[in-house]
């Protein structure tokens, strides 16, 4: 594991801890003690990927990130990425569902819609957001088409105000039911 060490236009690519501290007390600005040595090799010991950064003073920082990359050229060509615990599992799963939004196969649709729908409070007549779930039965050809049926039809029976989610997020959700006889 290296460590990529980073102050303004001053960088680094440190193949252990020692030389990255080496590299950081060459610079005058940082006051490398042995805290902040100390907190730079727990750092790099611990499984923690992310990148941290550390205070040279008010608005000014020096980070340091863990990578795979064996040259300068490689990290900075992004070629040693580590994928997050969720990034691949991410990816396989949102793609598929826009992909299926989009499939046109006509029929039935079963559409749940979480909706901000604007509300009248009877006692004070001020108006509030009140989450509403909606689901319809739509003939449509898409899951798209179903998604915009649902809208239209809300939008014309609720206040104006009222706020709805993109088809492509978590607050929309779709089946195929069937075929149209």
């Amino acid at each position: 594991m290296n460590l990529y060490v980073r102050y303004f236009d001053k960088e680094t690519l440190a193949t252990n801890v020692e030389d990255a501290i080496d590299f950081l007390a060459s610079i005058p600005e940082i006051a490398m003690d042995d805290d902040l040595a100390d907190d730079i090799r727990a750092y790099a010991d611990s499984d923690v990927f992310y990148p941290k950064r550390y205070k040279v003073r008010p608005r000014v920082y020096f980070i340091i990130i863990k990578t795979e990359a064996a040259t300068m050229l490689d990290f900075k060509q992004k070629k040693a990425l580590r994928p997050g615990p969720n990034m691949a599992s991410q990816h396989d799963t949102v793609a598929p569902a826009i992909v299926r939004l989009n499939e046109e196969r006509e029929g039935w649709y079963e559409g749940s819609l979480d909706f901000k729908r604007v509300v009248m409070i009877p006692s004070t007549g001020k108006h509030e957001y009140r989450d509403t779930h909606f689901v319809a039965n739509v003939k449509a050809i898409s899951g798209q088409d179903c998604y915009n049926r649902i809208v239209e039809h809300l939008r014309s029976r609720v206040d104006g105000r009222s706020q709805f989610p993109s088809a492509k997020g978590k607050n929309f959700k779709f089946k195929f039911l069937g075929l149209c006889k």
